[in-house]
């Protein structure tokens, strides 16, 4: 809930500071224009699911970062459609994938990352050890 207050507070704030500079018709012709771009977004989806298959099928990217990059580009479209400034500057960034690949290096946990990395490297003495079974050429048995 706090967080709520503190994305409207600073909604209002950056809206209030920008509309002020642009205008009542200059900020009603960026809303129009961005909830615009948000549907075209959507709209063409299928080809940006296309371009992360081609992306995935080449190994460039791994299959949890195609669905966090699917999932930053379909929020950055709902936040363009959204009314207000500080939500189009956000839908706008989610839109590059190099700002979500940030984004995701940034949030995944790195514990997540250590606990990897710790289980490729570690390996027990067991591991190492072949085994072989050794056939004697002497058929005389005692």
């Amino acid at each position: 809930m706090i967080y709520f207050i503190i994305y409207l507070f600073l909604e209002v704030v950056v809206s209030v500071n920008i509309a002020s500079m642009l205008g009542g018709v200059l900020t009603f012709a960026e809303l129009i224009l961005s909830a615009f771009i948000g549907f075209i977004i959507l709209a063409n989806f299928k080809g940006t699911i296309a371009e992360n298959i081609a992306s995935l099928n080449a190994a460039k990217i791994d299959p949890a970062e195609f669905q966090r990059l699917n999932l930053y580009t379909i929020v950055g479209a709902i936040l363009l459609i959204v009314p207000g400034f500080l939500t189009d500057i956000i839908g706008i960034l989610l839109q590059f994938g190099i700002i979500t690949k940030m984004l995701v290096n940034r949030f995944v946990s790195k514990s997540q990352n250590r606990t990897d990395s710790t289980r490729v490297h570690t390996k027990t003495k067991d591991e190492n050890v072949i085994d072989v079974e050794i056939v004697s050429d002497d058929t005389t048995r005692s």
